[in-house]
């Protein structure tokens, strides 16, 4: 059985240990805030819905547009809609990725067709819908889910890094939108996913361009929504915002990096649970969609206390990136070309950062003779 919901609520026991591995051993009395707000998000969710996996005819037939389908989460997104049967456009920029992908969509019983796109270039974003209807007639469900980010304090990126990013996941999500939106009205309907952030509700210390990039996508789809409604389009177009909290995927390889230290953050989640997050809302779309309780509570807390929840936000990525990182050279990861690193959808960062820890609490080397 695969569960797939706006937020997945975990059971009582995995809720505990989740809030004590958030908390950890330095927490202090602000963190309690965001806490109960987040046990509070967690209880207001829907029940999950749960998806039986012998029905793999699910989505047959349908077709979906998935970018940022080579690694990580879009890459388990295909899989998983192809597994329900579906015709699967996978698009990015590394070719030998996608048709790996490729035979696992097929394997598991869609039909794949691979695109070599990069989401900046608007030329490709036409080719690609192009490409989709020419071959399967329609498309059911776009989901924008390329992104990279830029990791450090603002002044320390050179601003030609945050034009490129900018170009990536804000201009390639208005590509995608708009060509979505456009064959979705000439064909009577279909769902837009655009896969933002919490950080799209909440602004982050030292990923200040990508905060500022995941907000105009929250912003993009608010006022998408509100012209289909004066157009009386909602009925058939829906448009839905993906919101995960930080996930265990290689969006960390890839990120641009000028922090000094390894990118890092606090309790990651399992990109299973935004792959499940991202399924249910194509077959049932909601406009914002916080993916599990720490989202869903960071979500919360800064509509109820926003200042109170940025100072929290930025003391957990001050204490997670900047004091606690192993040292790292400066990098532009994959910004401006693909690398070869972090080809699957887990990108291994958990297991990275348990023994980064492990490290940093081993006791220093006793000191050389003749030391003072």
């Amino acid at each position: 059985m695969i569960l797939v919901a706006e937020g997945i609520r975990p059971g009582a026991k995995q809720l505990t240990k989740e809030i004590t591995d958030f908390v950890g051993g330095e927490a202090v009395k602000p963190f309690l805030l965001l806490l109960v707000l987040a046990v509070v998000g967690c209880a207001s969710t829907q029940s999950p819905r749960v998806a039986d996996s012998s029905a793999r005819g699910r989505w047959a037939g349908k077709t979906v547009v998935i970018t940022g389908a080579s690694s990580g989460i879009g890459r388990g997104a295909a899989v998983e809609f192809g597994r329900q049967g579906a015709n699967v456009v996978l698009a990015a920029r590394r070719t030998n990725l996608l048709e790996e992908v490729a035979g696992e969509v097929r394997a598991r019983g869609g039909t794949p067709l691979v695109i070599t796109t990069d989401v900046s270039k608007a030329g490709d974003i036409e080719r690609l819908a192009q490409a989709a209807v020419r071959r399967f007639g329609r498309i059911d469900v776009w989901i924008n889910n390329a992104g990279l980010g830029v990791v450090g304090p603002f002044w320390d990126a050179p601003v030609a890094d945050y034009s490129r990013l900018i170009d990536i996941n804000l201009k390639g999500v208005v590509y995608g939108s708009h060509a979505a939106v456009r064959q979705f009205r000439a064909q009577g309907g279909g769902t837009l996913v655009n896969v933002g952030s919490v950080v799209s509700e909440v602004p982050m210390a030292y990923y200040a361009c990508y905060s500022a990039t995941k907000a105009g996508v929250l912003s993009l789809d608010r006022a998408l929504n509100e012209e289909l409604r004066l157009n009386r389009l909602t009925g058939n177009i829906k448009v839905a915002t993906i919101m995960p909290w930080a996930v265990d995927t290689p969006w960390w390889k890839h990120a641009a990096n000028y922090s000094g230290h390894t990118p890092r953050m606090l309790a990651l989640d399992d990109p299973s649970k935004v792959v499940n997050a991202i399924v249910n809302t194509a077959e049932h779309p909601s406009k914002e969609v916080p993916v599990g309780w720490k989202a869903q509570g960071a979500y919360i807390s800064h509509r109820i206390a926003p200042d109170i929840t940025e100072t929290i936000s930025g003391n957990i990525v001050q204490r997670e990136q900047m004091e606690k990182g192993a040292s790292a050279p400066v990098t532009t990861g994959s910004l401006y070309r693909p690398i070869q690193a972090g080809r699957l959808v887990e990108g291994g960062q958990r297991e990275e950062m348990k023994r980064e820890d492990q490290q940093r609490r081993l006791p220093a080397p006793p000191e050389g003779p003749g030391s003072q």
